[in-house]
């Protein structure tokens, strides 16, 4: 199962700064790497999220959801890309998301979300997808949602630089 949507986070259309500000690449990226490091201050995120970086870029979580616990890694590129990959649990095969910053016209940058399973899928999973499909597009644009409340508030660095 492979799933990937993009969404547009800055516009080329100059009208469109006016109404919004931009994103600069940095105040985008320190936004993502919050999803890394405190992602309990999104909506639908986990009651708390323990972290060390155990490598160069490479962050070990443990998320908690009342009584579940998650346990994932994240691989980040600095100001390019994330990449969060779950331990395994039960019968289902865990579902890679990688999260990437492109820029494909001047003044324009999108959030590319590509979400892979890393093992086969049972009937029942595969069932299930369409549904997986529409709650992890609504979850990203929610993040994208409260990444423009965060940099309108000013908590995601100066707008100027």
């Amino acid at each position: 199962m492979r799933f990937e949507h993009i969404i547009e986070v800055n516009s080329p259309q100059l009208a469109m700064h006016s109404v919004m500000p931009a994103f600069t690449r940095a105040q985008l990226w320190q936004g993502l790497m919050m999803r890394v490091q405190a992602p309990q201050r999104f909506p639908n995120g986990p009651e708390s999220c323990e972290w060390q970086e155990t490598g160069p870029g490479v962050f070990a979580r443990t998320l908690r959801f009342g009584q579940h616990v998650l346990q994932d890694q994240v691989k980040v590129v600095a100001h390019e890309s994330l990449q969060f990959t779950p331990e395994p649990h039960g019968d289902t095969a865990p579902i890679r998301l990688t999260i990437t910053i492109e820029e494909p016209q001047a003044r324009q940058m999108v959030l590319r979300f590509v979400y892979l399973a890393l093992g086969a899928q049972t009937a029942e999973e595969a069932y299930y997808n369409e549904y997986r499909h529409s709650a992890w597009l609504h979850h990203d644009r929610d993040m994208v949602k409260t990444l423009r409340e965060w940099l309108d508030q000013g908590e995601l660095g100066s707008l100027t630089h």
